[in-house]
């Protein structure tokens, strides 16, 4: 199996994706704090250094380029500071970027304070972000710079975020897309269900309980709401990302399939995990892979991005090397 997943692992540098969704500045504020403000009860950080790294789409994004894939990221981004900062991550690492303009760009700012001998634990997290659906005129032209951007795509990688991107204009065109036999792959925070009639559906064990109402406690619940969800959703594939009890794989007229959590090593930060596993996924189906070898691509790819601090791509070199030590 090492050596088949290594073979597609290769293939991904040929691969053009698309990812379509919410681009996400994550944006870190780092700082020492060694007391408490007479102003009010809380602890005041003195700032030491700040970073912006790519976010939810965006993510995504990364790492099917850190794959080896050639990536376009299509989305809207404003033209404020975290939006040229994004754009800047975008250039930096070889990822074309189509954006419509927005009144501004979403932004998770996240404050990492300790003590002078202590590690920086996160603190606070302030979001800024749209919670209306996008003008009409963003749309229009959202749906017409995702028409253009899959022609000579082997895959659309859908990120939806809630952020507005993925709404109802969006979606037409991406079901206009996939009747015609494009491979899209479709990941929903907040509204799977409203994501019908394409390929595969990566939910996570809550997002399953809720597009489908039913419990996902153990195994065999897990694969009734599983069932029962690929049947909402129109689709071919589903896996379920389930943490520490690693994956759950469903095609279309089989069985559920589960696949074990890779390797024993502790995770050090979730963030942004379930970007890295769909990267990984809709890249190994796109290479031509079986959704099995797919699904087994991911979950190592997984395993190893929740070792790493911070919202970070697992690198193709670096998936090559635990394969080879599989």
């Amino acid at each position: 199996m090492a050596s088949e997943l290594s073979r597609l692992l290769s293939a991904f540098r040929a691969r053009k994706l698309v990812v379509v969704g919410d681009l996400v500045a994550d944006h870190y504020i780092s700082g020492q704090t060694d007391r408490v403000s007479r102003e009010a009860p809380v602890l005041v950080v003195r700032h030491e250094s700040s970073e912006v790294t790519l976010g939810g789409a965006a993510n995504a994004a990364a790492n099917a380029r850190a794959l080896g894939a050639e990536v376009t990221a299509v989305g809207v981004l404003g033209r404020d500071e975290m939006g040229e900062a994004v754009r800047q991550r975008f250039a930096e690492r070889g990822i074309r970027l189509v954006a419509v303009d927005a009144p501004f760009t979403e932004t998770k700012t996240r404050i990492l304070a300790g003590g002078l001998n202590t590690s920086r634990q996160q603190m606070l997290r302030l979001d800024r972000g749209n919670t209306l659906p996008l003008p009409a005129g963003v749309s229009a032209r959202l749906r017409q710079v995702v028409e253009e951007a899959a022609h000579g795509a082997d895959a659309l990688l859908v990120s939806d975020y809630g952020g507005g991107v993925v709404g109802d204009a969006t979606r037409a065109t991406l079901r206009h897309l996939a009747s015609s036999g494009t491979l899209v792959s479709v990941d929903s925070r907040y509204a799977l269900g409203a994501l019908t009639g394409f390929r595969a559906a990566k939910p996570n064990e809550p997002e399953l309980a809720a597009l489908t109402g039913l419990p996902v406690e153990d195994d065999r619940a897990l694969a009734r709401a599983a069932t029962a969800a690929l049947s909402l959703l129109d689709g071919q594939v589903l896996l379920v990302t389930r943490g520490r009890r690693g994956m759950a794989l469903l095609e279309r007229g089989g069985e559920v399939q589960l696949l074990p959590a890779h390797g024993s090593r502790a995770a050090v930060d979730v963030t942004g995990a379930g970007d890295t596993v769909m990267a990984a996924f809709t890249l190994g189906l796109a290479a031509g892979g079986t959704p099995r070898a797919a699904a087994e691509l991911a979950n190592v790819a997984g395993a190893l991005v929740v070792l790493k601090p911070g919202t970070a791509p697992v690198t193709a070199d670096e998936l090559a090397s635990e394969l080879g030590g599989r």
